[in-house]
């Protein structure tokens, strides 16, 4: 029969394989409320709805098998009246009776391993039902008792005694393990019409059905497993008048008849203080006699009810009663059996305790069990070191770490965020503090508690270890637990006493003295506290701290570095983790992030739904959180949640198909205070709990006790700029208001008018949080989606009745399935959050949370990381585009050169890219779909895709604009083009003459030459009759020239010249040197014509009455002159570049034009400002503007020069035609000689596109396959650091601190030039051999067509040079003249000479050397600084840094730099003195301090510093604690020469932290990394 059940129940295969806690600790398809269901669900819908609280588990409908009434219906004859009176046979016959609610408890409970049916057995106490006490085995008939599922229940009451005629009431609460209480047994000897189990109901509780009897919902006859079972159930009294007992009482039921269960009513009656016996009669000689026979004769109280007996109460001797059960009613016999109870039990009675259930004998223990007993004795090792300590002063000595120690760490930590003073001086000081306060954790971490635990966890198999676990909290609950009921008696008193005081507006000192009171119970209660959560706590500490040292495990200590894992697994496995620390208000962040790594490495990188909850304390959270998934979260007295816990809840498999993620990760909150008792700190902690969950959570459940919004507005306010500050750090998580203990949750007009009120509120509360936040929102829909219908939720009240003895409410459970339907609803849309994306957000917001202005402070780690990621394919895409491009502007450039192409079309340019620029926004649309962060990137793929399209259209317009300037640059060399082709023609022509009269002298090659000289001299001079040479730039006599046009003297220009001082202008540390005052400066002006010498003599006199310049030029000063100089140097060059140099040649004027627009922009600077700047300034200004000017200006000048002067060119062919007539007079047919002449054409442009197409390739080698070059712009940036410091380059350093852009384009040169001539020569090499390789091969298809094209056509030689031409047009220039060669009509003897000729000089080319690429017009080098340097080069306002932002214009984003530097490195220092500063902005941002903003008086505080204009507004500056070691090594190993730079010194408020100089470089180098 059990099988057959069980079957049913589809528990069969559970016999073995038991059911654990984690087949329910998952979200599972929701419980359907109302809808009868099959019986091979009951089971699981039984147990789902239990986890739920929802006593009515017991009554779920079952769904009968559908049979049509019409079947049933008698076929007959007989009359309706006949038909109604017909009883047919078989009706009492049921085929199949439904399952009884109870074998539905006991199948699941037998088929449960240890920790579901505890878990089972709490859940049926919380309920207020009976729990199995003796279960005999329905396979072995083996009596069980399962003691260790009442482990977990806690039972409290409150005791009423008489006392100098007052009633005092205590209040008690004790695991019920514990407990002696009295027992009062009940056992049915045969058979009986009157129910045992509902007569013992209504004495409990006649509300609630705490013992399952025949008239309750679902009765059935058949009933298998609960017969022989001994059930127990608690009376809890309230401490009211009404109460039916005084003290806690207890009430065993033996189900069925204890006639034929001798051994449980042996074991009940012995255990007893009261035995009460229901027979159908009392007869001497009835069967039952016997047993009844020695109940009287035992000394315990024994009372009989008898069936068949109309009496009352009948006391036959003292302890011993019959009542008569006979019509009466069972409420009249339960008063009676009441009284009698009363009197027994207010004498001596025997006491029972369920721990003495384990001491009898001939019945299984579960507890005695070998694992659960490993695991006991494992926990009662830890516990025997806690015994006799007073519990408040366990935690200070086994558990050091967590305590006064790590808070003074919080607090110092949180005091870096307000520094003053020496900042850096006073940061090092902290940090060394921080430092010794966690070598003070290493030393104190060994706790001999700790040992045994950690011991224990890492040994211990996985069963033995939840066990242990258990174990470890059950004894530590009844450790501190008398204690814990003493000091929260005494807190609840002392409450209500400041409470009564605020409301008589108590001013006195009395308010205060009672409010300290109520402190110090608090910290004593917080002491007192003290669970496995602790130990847990303590891991992470003495984690925390051996990892900040980096100490390595000593031999015999505990292994730390495996605490994370321990913790992983415990996670894993169900168990909740802290993530805040409640008692410090701290996060601790590297145990966090270490967790979660853990996590992440056994489960791998899962996607998680996190709900996060917050309400005010002591409203539910916890119970609510527990109901809903199945948790563990701690809820009983005194156990309130402190900070914030996270537990894993895995959704299974059948529901996986419905969500985008694999876990809900639920965060449990400590509740937000009650703040009419709370000061300012306890908003703060307030403020700092509810922004930190909010933005964790996807969701936020905000639970509110009671209908008035009213007795909630601080929550509201609090809670409602916690999204506000979600919304402006562009995080968007969702909430539900839970309006929980609303006593009519079924008005609908009253819960719309409590939404409206609400709704009125939030609106209210937005309104004032908006000012605290200044920003501008009307309404709470205004800063988080938000619909009052759908997100406000409504609870009935937890309890059904009065505790202790109230089951929960049931429409609290339907409550409870209602928001879950609705949270799993809207989670179902969302894709959550990875793993590690929690572990980054939990570290930004708390970062940001501890600087003062949180929303300016937050830094979105992963959103950073996933933009850095976006910003490498940007590049990539970007590049795609560049290269194609770079090859195709390289074939027309060639067609350009050959002629074939006169102008350039928008058009085609589109045309040639269209392929590529397709894949490019197909990998793009790829990448923005398919991304596993694809939401976040959303929010930037707009913008990218305008970026690459903008991109692509300035190529083309940049390929354009290049290649009309070289159709213009041709179309100016016409002239000289066709003089050129007159020229060789005539030369070919002449050559050839000669050959013929001096074919028999071709062996004398003096003679040769001699002639072939004479006739070369006399064709150059008749084709160049009338032509100048055209001249080199005297660039040093014309800029002298415009000096002095520009009335300087000769002897300035001269010393400024001679000194080379204006070399470095740009470079310059300190410009107090140029600067003087106007008065001196009006002196100077009379000076005309003397020496600078002189002058600065004669200057002298004035010195004393310069009052502005006796302190140092101001930083704001010196950096304006610095931009001036570089802003002349970039516009200078910009102006130059304009004018057609390389087409119509240099002139002086341009210079001249350049050098007014100096003169007229310093005197204008000058005329602002007030000082002077002297002579010597414009002169070394013009002098290093010129200079920066020469190289491209004779570089352009040069490319004129070979394009236009006939005299180059025709010198550049003498020899290449001596060896064309030298073929001649050897008598060489016309087909070789013009075949030497195409190979010799064909050299110097096959070198030209050999060297252009290598620099293209090489230029992608790198781009991809180089790590310098193929990251983003920050990872260049951090090789540019790295480089410098390896070099130990001071004056890199200040070209790039001044001037980054120079220094990096100076540094893609260096690292081009190592790449391609050191490190990969000969993979450059290679690609030399494979460009020439596919050049020959284009060549040799091109001679094959053109010869067969012309054989076909049996055209003649223009054709096959016209041919010939076209067919290489896009990959080799080339021109020739065939007029002279027209007999040649042997295309393949031409074919294979030009084939002959070509092989030696391609052989000769692939081992061409390097140098070459440096000659030509694509440059590896500047094809990567045109593509890597085209980003962001703004630079920080305080300290230089330039931002890493891969776009040139980023805008909305504002600038930003992943570690800023001391602003002393730029020559910041403090005005007046020579005293340099070192602070950094990411630590002056959060510190007192102020700056002066420009030149002016007026200063801002660095915390506002966006006030101080777009300037400052533009960039994002937070506070990462300047954790980079890199620009503290600069400043130690550079001091010398910074303080010599700037002629400043590094003392004072600049002097360098101690802690500084212990950096080493590669610690510096390495520090790189991490940005």
């Amino acid at each position: 029969l059990n099988q057959i059940l069980l079957c049913r129940l589809h528990l069969h295969n559970k016999n073995q394989q038991k059911l654990t806690p984690a087949d329910f600790l998952q979200i599972l398809p929701p419980v359907r409320q109302g809808a009868d269901i099959s019986e091979k669900d009951l089971a699981q819908t039984f147990l789902q709805r239990l986890m739920m609280l929802d006593y009515r588990t017991r009554y779920i409908p079952v769904k009968q098998e559908s049979s049509d009434p019409e079947l049933n219906m008698v076929d007959t004859d007989n009359s309706e009246i006949d038909i109604l009176f017909n009883i047919p046979e078989d009706s009492d016959q049921s085929t199949q009776t439904n399952v009884h609610p109870m074998d539905v408890q006991m199948a699941v409970f037998h088929c449960s391993d240890n920790f579901l049916k505890q878990t089972m057995i709490t859940k049926l106490s919380q309920c207020q039902y009976a729990l199995p006490l003796l279960v005999p085995d329905p396979v072995t008939m083996n009596i069980d008792c399962p003691l260790w599922t009442f482990r977990q229940i806690k039972k409290s009451w409150k005791i009423t005694q008489t006392k100098d005629d007052g009633n005092i009431v205590t209040m008690k609460s004790l695991p019920i393990c514990k407990a002696d209480t009295p027992l009062v047994s009940f056992l049915r000897l045969g058979s009986l019409s009157v129910s045992k189990s509902q007569l013992m109901s209504i004495l409990i509780n006649n509300r609630h059905n705490t013992f399952f009897h025949r008239e309750c919902h679902g009765s059935t006859k058949s009933r298998h497993l609960m017969d022989g079972v001994a059930e127990i159930a608690w009376y809890c009294p309230a401490g009211k008048p009404n109460d039916a007992f005084t003290d806690c009482t207890a009430f065993c039921n033996l189900h069925g008849d204890a006639l034929l269960a001798e051994k449980q009513r042996d074991i009940l009656t012995e255990k007893s203080s009261v035995n009460v016996v229901l027979v159908p009669t009392l007869k001497k000689d009835d069967k039952s006699s016997t047993v009844i026979f020695d109940l009287f004769k035992s000394q315990k109280p024994l009372i009989i009810l008898i069936a068949d007996n109309v009496c009352g109460a009948v006391q036959v001797k003292e302890g011993k009663y019959k009542i008569g059960l006979k019509d009466r009613s069972q409420t009249d016999i339960s008063d009676e059996l009441k009284g009698i109870f009363r009197s027994i039990l207010s004498g001596p009675h025997d006491s029972f305790n369920l721990e003495g259930m384990a001491e009898i004998s001939g019945i299984r223990v579960d507890e005695n069990e070998e694992l659960c007993q490993k695991g006991k004795s494992a926990a009662m090792r830890l516990v025997h070191l806690l015994q006799g300590i007073d519990i408040s002063k366990i935690k200070d000595k086994f558990l050091p770490c967590q305590g006064k120690l790590w808070h003074n760490w919080c607090s110092t930590n949180k005091e870096m965020y307000h520094l003053k003073g020496h900042i850096e001086m006073d940061k090092s000081k902290k940090q060394e503090d921080l430092r010794k306060l966690r070598q003070e954790q290493c030393a104190s971490s060994c706790s001999e508690l700790m040992k045994l635990f950690i011991e224990s966890l890492s040994t211990l198999k996985s069963a033995d270890k939840e066990y242990f676990l258990k174990w470890t909290q059950i004894l530590l609950d009844d450790l501190s637990t008398d204690d814990l009921s003493l000091i929260l008696q005494k807190y609840d008193e002392k409450w209500s006493e400041v409470l009564t005081l605020k409301k008589k507006h108590d001013t006195s000192d009395q308010l205060k003295r009672t409010q300290s009171e109520l402190d110090e119970i608090s910290k004593k209660l917080q002491s007192a506290t003290f669970g496995l959560e602790h130990i847990y706590r303590e891991m992470g500490q003495i984690y925390e701290a051996h990892a900040s040292l980096q100490k390595p495990p000593k031999r015999r200590q505990m292994n730390w570095s495996k605490y994370p894992e321990m913790a992983a697994e415990l996670m894993i496995s169900g168990h909740p983790m802290e993530l805040m620390d409640g008692d410090a208000g701290h996060v601790p962040l590297t145990w966090i992030s270490s967790l979660l790594n853990e996590v992440v490495k056994k489960l791998g990188n899962k996607r998680v739904y996190v709900l996060s909850v917050l309400g005010i304390q002591s409203s539910g959270k916890s119970t609510m959180l527990n109901a809903m998934f199945g948790l563990q979260f701690a809820v009983s007295a005194g156990r309130c949640t402190k900070g914030a816990f996270m537990q894993l809840v895995e959704v299974s498999e059948e529901m996986k198909e419905h969500f985008k993620f694999d876990y809900f990760l639920v965060v449990d909150t400590e509740g937000l205070r009650a703040l009419e008792l709370a000061g300012n700190s306890t908003f703060h902690h307030d403020n700092e709990l509810a922004t930190f969950v909010v933005g964790l959570g996807n969701m936020t459940l905000i639970n509110i006790f009671g209908e008035n919004p009213a007795e909630m507005q601080d929550v509201l306010q609090i809670v409602v700029q916690a999204f506000m500050r979600m919304k402006k750090i562009n995080l968007s998580p969702s909430c539900v208001f839970v309006h929980q203990n609303v006593t009519d949750i079924g008005a609908s007009e009253k819960n719309m008018d409590g939404k409206r009120r609400l709704q009125d509120k939030l609106d209210q509360m937005a309104q004032l949080a908006a000012k605290e936040e200044v920003c501008d929102y009307e309404c709470f829909s205004d800063v988080i989606t938000f619909n009052v219908q759908e997100d406000v939720k409504y609870f009935a009240q937890l309890w059904e009745g009065s505790p202790p003895m109230a089951p929960p409410n049931p429409g609290y459970s339907e409550s409870i399935q209602e928001l879950k339907s609705f949270i799993l609803s809207k989670a179902s849309h969302s894709a959550g959050t990875t793993l590690s994306q929690f572990r980054s957000k939990v570290q930004d917001l708390w970062d940001a949370l501890l600087n003062e202005n949180f929303v300016f402070s937050f830094k979105n780690t992963h959103e950073i990381a996933v933009y850095r990621k976006l910003e490498v394919r940007y590049g990539n895409w970007t590049w795609t585009l560049r290269n194609s491009m770079l090859t195709f502007e390289n074939q027309l450039y060639t067609r350009i050169e050959n002629e074939s192409l006169d102008k350039v079309d928008h058009n085609d340019l589109y045309k040639g890219m269209r392929k590529t620029y397709e894949n490019v926004q197909k990998e793009q649309t790829t990448y923005f779909d398919d991304d596993e962060d694809k939401e976040m990137l959303a929010q930037w793929r707009g913008r990218f895709e305008g970026k690459i399209t903008d991109f692509h259209d300035e190529q083309v317009k940049a390929v354009k604009r290049k290649l009309e300037e070289v159709i213009q640059q041709k179309k100016a060399c016409k002239e000289l083009d066709d003089k050129k082709t007159e020229f060789e023609k005539k030369l070919l022509q002449e050559s050839k003459e000669l050959a013929q009269r001096l074919k028999d002298k071709a062996k004398d090659e003096a003679e040769l030459k001699k002639q072939f000289d004479y006739v070369w001299s006399e064709l150059v001079h008749k084709l160049t009759a009338g032509t100048k040479p055209i001249e080199d730039i005297d660039f040093e006599t014309d800029k002298l020239l415009i000096l002095v046009e520009l009335g300087f003297e000769w002897a300035f220009i001269d010393e400024s010249k001679n000194s080379g001082t204006y070399k470095k202008m740009s470079k310059v540390g300190n410009f107090v040197h140029y600067v003087c005052t106007k008065h001196k400066y009006r002196h100077r002006e009379q000076e005309k014509g003397w020496t600078r010498k002189a002058a600065d003599l004669a200057s002298q006199a004035f010195s004393k009455i310069e009052n502005y310049f006796k302190d140092p030029l101001p930083y704001e000063e010196q950096q304006q002159i610095r931009l001036l100089i570089n802003n002349f140097e970039t516009q200078s060059l910009d102006t130059i570049k304009s004018k057609p140099v390389a087409t119509t040649g240099y002139n002086l004027t341009y210079l001249q034009e350049v050098a007014k627009n100096v003169k007229d922009t310093v005197t204008e600077f000058e005329s602002k400002k007030k000082y002077a700047l002297k002579k010597e300034f414009t002169v070394d200004l013009l002098l290093y503007v010129f200079d920066s000017l020469e190289t491209w200006l004779k570089e352009s000048h040069k490319k004129f020069q070979t394009n236009n002067d006939v005299h180059i060119y025709q010198e550049s062919k003498k020899k290449q035609y001596y060896k064309v007539f030298r073929s001649f007079c050897k008598g060489s047919s016309s087909a070789v000689v013009f075949g030497e002449l195409i190979c010799e054409k064909l050299k110097s442009s096959t070198v030209e596109a050999v060297c252009n197409n290598t620099a293209i390739d090489l230029a992608n080698i790198m781009m991809c396959n180089y790590k310098v070059f193929n990251g983003n712009r920050l990872n260049l940036e951090k090789h540019v650091l790295a480089s410098l410091a390896e070099k130990d380059d001071f004056d890199g350093f200040m070209t790039y601190i001044q001037d980054p852009k120079r220094q990096v384009e100076a540094f893609i040169k260096m690292e081009v030039s190592k790449y391609i001539f050191n490190d990969n020569r000969t993979k450059a090499q290679n690609t030399i051999k494979k460009n020439v390789e596919d050049i020959k091969n284009h060549l040799d298809q091109a001679l094959y067509e053109a010869t067969e094209t012309v054989k076909e056509q049996s055209g003649n030689i223009d054709m096959w040079v016209m041919e010939f031409s076209r067919l290489i047009k896009d990959k080799l220039a080339f021109s020739i003249s065939c007029q002279n060669f027209s007999d040649i009509n042997n295309f393949d003897f031409l074919k294979e000479e030009i084939q002959k000729g070509l092989e030696p000089i391609l052989e000769e080319m692939k081992s061409l050397s390097l140098e070459k690429i440096k000659l030509v017009r694509m440059k590896p080098e500047k094809i990567l600084i045109d593509h890597l340097c085209k980003c962001c080069w703004v630079t920080c306002p305080f300290c230089a840094a330039v931002c890493t932002n891969t776009l040139e214009d980023h805008s909305p984003d504002k600038h930003s730099v992943p570690f800023h530097r001391p602003n002393g490195v730029n020559g910041y220092h403090i005005r007046n003195t020579i005293n340099m500063t070192i602070g950094f902005c990411t630590t002056l941002v959060v510190s007192e301090k102020c700056f002066y903003l420009h030149s002016s008086n007026e200063t801002i505080p660095y915390k506002q510093y966006p006030k101080g204009g777009e300037k400052y507004a533009s960039w994002q500056i937070t506070s990462d604690g300047s954790k980079l070691p890199f620009w503290k090594w600069f400043v130690c190993k550079f001091q010398k020469q910074l303080e010599d730079h700037y002629e400043l010194k590094l003392q004072g408020p600049g002097e360098i932290p101690s802690d500084w100089k212990q950096i080493s470089k590669q610690e510096a180098i390495e520090s790189l990394n991490k940005m």
